[in-house]
């Protein structure tokens, strides 16, 4: 079974003077396989799968093989040649469903359907009548049976678009939605009671995530769904957010949960579906799994059941000492630092940064992790205490798409990009040569992310800061950016400090550790570094979690509160798994 796919965004003919219909040899032989009014289109009954039109000089045209086991017609397909879903997901009672699978593979779009928000067309457009035979014999079929009745709240993906519809403060938001007249109970179980009146174009990232939360659960509903949950939380909120997601299960309830971070989502779900496929051209639902085998499926890049391969090579990970730290030299040093800021103050203990080595930085929002930053970078003086200079290249936390800094094009004029060594060190495994014709204004979250880090490490530095580098990423970009960046630190000779929220991420990538402590908004103090094991057990200690690792490919998994496992854990003192 064959795919074509045309990214009309990309399709030029006026520029290319019809390169893909003039080389088709289906067309040569006289028959109409590529067709060209003002884009092009592919016929794919005449189309042979030969590649010759993959040689598009806008890469707009993309022929894929599906699966043999796929034959069954699309849920939904975007226009003629364009993306395609098959399958979907299931919601189940009392239980929490996850969707774990790659930007652009239709996650949102399956979540769409089911909520009604789009209506599936089987690739053509089909009717209601037609809709319910497509799924007869299936247990979705009740669900589309019922969907005008179903009580479903969602929560949408991009919140940013909140403040730009809603207008007023938290608390007015709120009252339209409490169906459940538990307004201040929510507000206090999230946090958010301090903000209820707040305007909602005022609120930080973090604050508008809380509050679409607070909205979906605050309605009577049977299904409740949350599209990336996580975004802008730091990790002692995250964990709340998944406790309290999970709290909504009763036995006339079910949850679905988008989510790329991967030790929540372990943490969140009961049952998993796989989405495999390629981006932006077809997504594939697999079968429900239970939360471990999904994951470990998914890792592993291959389902048995159907006999399919979605990735060469499988994800996994290292089994590294937490005990012993490398030998480094040092690079630079600081002493004791204190700025304040309003009503806020940060101090921080002395400490050493080491060559070649990559320092993780944990702790809760608004507790001075970015100020520190801006002070390492230069951008902001301390009150007291000293930085020795550096040559540096900072990525800040919010990045500004119409920067004059990041502009994709920079990357091609850059001295190092057109070299062999930074093109295979840095380009080709953030795979952005797709984005060099994008306008930055077109580019997406995790696009304009992997931009901002390729800029941030293709600068002249001893030392590369990282705020928040996984934010928007999907978990394969994820797991993909550390393993670049270790390398790249490794190889350039380089030193690294990354701010994350995302547990594995920082797991992952990190030599050492330094831990943020103190009371948001108000004082925040910053360890100097740790080695993994200290700083590790010091901040799952306060956060009241402990992690174990998988037996078959070693990723970091949280145990069940109050499990035997976590019981025994925290009884040694060795919250983390070393």
């Amino acid at each position: 079974m064959r795919l074509a796919r045309i990214f009309k965004e990309k399709c030029n003919p006026e520029r290319c003077s019809n390169y893909c219909q003039k080389l088709c040899p289906i067309n040569r032989k006289g028959e109409e396989c590529i067709k060209i009014t003002n884009k092009a289109s592919i016929n794919e009954e005449l189309c042979i799968g030969c590649g010759i039109c993959h040689k598009c000089p806008f890469e707009a045209i993309s022929i894929i093989n599906l699966p043999e086991s796929l034959k069954q017609q699309p849920i939904h397909q975007y226009e003629k040649n364009g993306f395609r879903l098959y399958d979907l997901p299931l919601p189940q009672k009392n239980k929490v469903v996850g969707i774990i699978g790659k930007n652009g593979i239709g996650k949102t779009t399956a979540i769409e359907i089911l909520t009604g928000l789009l209506k599936p067309n089987l690739g053509d457009n089909a009717s209601e009548e037609q809709i319910l035979e497509f799924f007869k014999g299936q247990e979705i079929q009740n669900h589309f049976k019922n969907l005008k009745k179903l009580k479903i709240s969602y929560k949408p993906q991009k919140i940013d678009q909140i403040p730009k519809v809603t207008k007023g403060t938290v608390k007015e938001l709120l009252k339209k939605t409490d169906e459940k007249n538990q307004l201040e109970k929510v507000a206090k179980e999230l946090e958010i009671d301090n903000i209820l009146d707040n305007k909602i174009e005022n609120l930080s990232g973090g604050e508008l995530q809380r509050v679409a939360i607070a909205a979906t659960v605050l309605k009577k509903a049977s299904i409740y769904i949350f599209d990336e949950p996580t975004n802008y939380l730091d990790i002692k909120q995250r964990f709340k957010i998944a406790k309290f997601i999970r709290s909504l299960l009763n036995e006339k309830t079910s949850v679905l949960v988008i989510e790329h971070d991967l030790i929540i989502l372990d943490y969140l779900s009961d049952i998993i579906h796989l989405m495999y496929g390629q981006e932006a051209c077809y997504g594939i639902v697999s079968q429900p799994k239970t939360t471990k085998i999904g994951i470990n499926t998914y890792l592993e890049g291959y389902l048995k059941q159907e006999n399919v391969r979605f990735r060469d090579k499988k994800i996994t990970f290292e089994e590294k000492s937490a005990i012993k730290s490398q030998k480094f030299e040092t690079l630079t040093s600081y002493t004791e630092i204190s700025k304040k800021l309003s009503n806020f103050t940060l101090t921080t203990e002395k400490g050493d940064i080491k060559k070649k080595q990559i320092l993780g930085i944990l702790g809760p929002n608004a507790i001075g992790k970015t100020t520190l930053m801006k002070i390492l970078a230069g951008e902001l003086k301390p009150d007291s205490g000293k930085v020795e200079k550096i040559k540096i290249s900072y990525k800040p936390q919010y990045i500004k798409s119409n920067s004059t800094d990041l502009v994709v094009t920079q990357l091609q004029q850059s001295k190092k990009f057109n070299t062999s060594k930074y093109q295979s060190l840095v380009i080709e495994p953030l795979r952005l040569e797709p984005l060099f014709n994008k306008k930055i204004k077109n580019l997406s979250g995790g696009e304009l992310q992997k931009v901002a880090i390729a800029l941030a490490l293709l600068r002249e530095a001893d030392l590369i800061l990282l705020d928040e580098p996984s934010a928007f990423l999907d978990i394969e970009e994820r797991l993909l950016l550390s393993k670049t960046l270790k390398n790249f630190i490794e190889q350039e000779e380089v030193s690294a400090l990354i701010v994350d929220h995302d547990l594995l991420f920082i797991d992952y990538i990190s030599d050492e550790l330094m831990i943020f402590s103190g009371e948001p908004s108000i004082s925040g103090h910053c360890s100097s570094p740790l080695l993994m094991e200290q700083g590790m057990n010091s901040f799952l200690k306060t956060s009241k979690i402990t992690l174990r690792r998988d037996t078959e490919n070693l990723r970091p998994r949280i145990n069940k509160p109050n499990s035997v496992l976590d019981k025994k854990q925290i009884s040694s003192g060795k919250y983390y798994y070393q």
